[in-house]
């Protein structure tokens, strides 16, 4: 009796210590930071050494919200919900239809889904620069493309075509994840529902309808949770494609690097308390956006 206590203490003391570890990792990672950051917002903390640091309270978001950045600012946050709402559809969408391709049972699909994979463990770098060089207008293989029609174009310098570029390259450089949920969600479902719907003669599409979609949709919760939080924050792949100051591709996250570390932006003076400050108008701004995407989507769940 002695031994069984002894153990089942020792398994509850392993996970309570197991828990703490956990809780303080995001403590000192995350909430730390993130308190670090409100803090910085309130100061002109800038990247010039010996600087005296000031106190300013409010003023770094009065200046967000002021008549001479508020028109810079919602056209980043346009751009910024134009990039996530479109890479969050296409990828999923794209990524659904692939994944029910990958779940039947042809030849070569272990290498296919290596293929469509493969984008995820590339660097942004990587990435980025690869494209540069299909799109470089000089000599790209676009170009060449492009030429061949007749036609030339600067690609991710053209400020109508960069932003529908910048998600293309987007929805293809997160595809493999969003497969990879997709794809477990529809191993999870059990073979034998689809049997009895056959017997019962139901069709494909009364199966997609009435088996795969609903059973499917947590996958779908967890992968559009994850694509519109990613999308609402991403900057590095822009930055990389279109450098830190094309408006068309200008999203909040952009500006935030841009403010803090790489040079003024919308006649702002460069200031990591500013940077802050926006940082922190983004959090809300995402919080926002996740919590009604989640609720909607739950509320989807329990419909279906």
């Amino acid at each position: 009796m002695s031994q069984s206590r002894s153990f089942i203490f020792g398994r509850r003391w392993s996970a309570q210590l197991t828990f703490a570890v956990g809780i303080s990792l995001v403590v000192v990672f995350s909430l730390v930071p993130a308190v670090g950051i409100f803090a910085i917002s309130l100061t002109d903390i800038r990247s010039l050494p010996f600087i005296p640091i000031h106190w300013v309270g409010l003023e770094n978001y009065s200046t967000f919200f002021s008549s001479a950045q508020l028109g810079y600012n919602l056209h980043a946050l346009k751009n910024t919900f134009v990039f996530a709402i479109s890479v969050t559809l296409l990828q999923n969408t794209i990524a659904l239809l692939i994944a029910v391709l990958l779940n039947q049972r042809l030849r070569g699909r272990n290498f296919a889904r290596a293929v469509v994979f493969m984008p995820t463990i590339l660097g942004v770098t990587v990435i980025g620069l690869i494209f540069t060089l299909i799109f470089n207008p000089s000599g790209g293989p676009a170009a060449s493309v492009w030429k061949s029609l007749g036609a030339s174009s600067a690609f991710f310098g053209d400020p109508h075509l960069a932003m529908a570029l910048v998600i293309a390259v987007s929805v293809w450089a997160g595809m493999g994840v969003a497969v990879v949920i997709y794809l477990a969600g529809l191993q999870a479902i059990p073979g034998e529902l689809y049997e009895v719907a056959s017997i019962d003669g139901a069709t494909s599409a009364q199966k997609l309808r009435h088996i795969t979609f609903p059973l499917l949709a947590p996958a779908v919760t967890a992968n559009t949770l994850l694509s519109i939080i990613g999308a609402l924050q991403s900057y590095q792949l822009i930055y990389v494609l279109t450098g830190p100051i094309n408006p068309a591709t200008q999203v909040l996250s952009l500006a935030i690097f841009t403010q803090g570390f790489g040079g003024a932006q919308g006649g702002a003076v460069q200031s990591q308390g500013y940077a802050a400050a926006i940082s922190v108008v983004q959090f809300i701004i995402v919080m926002i956006v996740s919590v009604a995407t989640l609720l909607y989507l739950r509320r989807k769940e329990t419909s279906l």
